[in-house]
């Protein structure tokens, strides 16, 4: 392949693009709206992969000319029909919810660092810090809790800092 076909390869491939683009987009769309909003909610790392999953099939659908719109379409239904059927499990099903998702992790508590849920959460010290720094804080002992949430995320509970917050008549610690 030489350069010029790496930078362009036609004026179908274009147009192919984007017809099958838009009508997937469109699909996609309206699929979503109908499926609800926890399709794509990312609550815990299933729901994340679901929603990747859902990215890269409308990309391979965008990109490969080898795969059809109704192939693309089919998957993307079969992707949220999963996603659909598993969510709807999971609020009937407190075993299969606790199958599929994990529980949140505290990591510190009242400014103490929980050294052996940081090492099975493989969160380091100065990742904590990081966590703290982006709340507003600068110190651990300015925190009551910093919890590891099911998605991924940081959860910071704040401490004295706040409560001088909520009362302006509290003097200095």
């Amino acid at each position: 392949m030489n350069w010029t076909e790496m930078l362009f390869q036609g004026w179908s491939g274009i147009a192919r693009t984007l017809i099958v683009g838009a009508a997937a987009y469109v699909f996609l769309v309206v699929a979503l709206r109908v499926s609800g909003k926890r399709t794509l909610a990312k609550l815990n790392a299933f729901d994340l992969i679901v929603t990747v999953a859902i990215g890269s099939t409308l990309a391979t659908v965008l990109l490969s000319k080898s795969v059809a719109l109704a192939e693309g379409l089919t998957a993307l239904v079969l992707l949220i029909v999963l996603q659909f059927t598993v969510t709807a499990l999971s609020v009937r099903s407190k075993t299969f919810a606790s199958a599929l998702r994990s529980e949140p992790t505290l990591l510190l508590r009242d400014g103490q660092p929980l050294e052996g849920a940081m090492r099975k959460a493989r969160v380091t010290q100065d990742e904590l810090q990081t966590v703290v720094r982006g709340s507003g804080r600068t110190r651990l002992a300015e925190v009551s809790a910093v919890i590891l949430e099911c998605d991924g995320s940081f959860s910071v509970i704040g401490g004295a800092r706040d409560e001088g917050a909520r009362n302006p008549m509290a003097g200095p610690d």
